[in-house]
């Protein structure tokens, strides 16, 4: 699965919550750095090649949908970013996201509740 662009992100976040979509609907959803028609028309038409989308074709347009979940997404992206940014360590990134404020003591009590719970 390969690595999309901020703005393929942007336009992948429309689509799994929207679920079916012209790129009308899409553009429509953008609110800022609103590209062209045709722009983000190509910028859909490279997810599908990518294997992220599909359409159903209406005439001379097309309506798309996500083939791929954002689980899986969210998996792939996730272990990436961990292994490139972390060192492949999970307990890296927990103390990153500690020394940032990102994250609270109590969250992490609730984090620790849950790996204790699946074993």
């Amino acid at each position: 699965m390969q690595k999309l662009t901020n703005k393929e992100e942007e336009v992948m976040h429309i689509l799994w919550r929207l679920k079916k979509a012209f790129v009308k609907d899409v553009l429509a959803e953008i609110t800022e750095d609103k590209p062209h028609y045709n722009t983000l028309s190509t910028i859909i038409r490279n997810l599908e090649e990518k294997g992220f989308l599909s359409h159903n074709a209406y005439g001379n347009t097309h309506q798309y949908y996500p083939i791929i979940e954002i689980e899986e997404y969210r998996k792939k992206f996730m272990s990436t970013a961990i292994e490139n940014y972390f060192n492949n360590s999970y307990k890296n990134m927990v103390s990153f996201f500690a020394e940032e404020n990102k994250i609270s003591a109590q969250e992490l009590r609730e984090i620790l509740e849950i790996i204790e719970q699946k074993k």
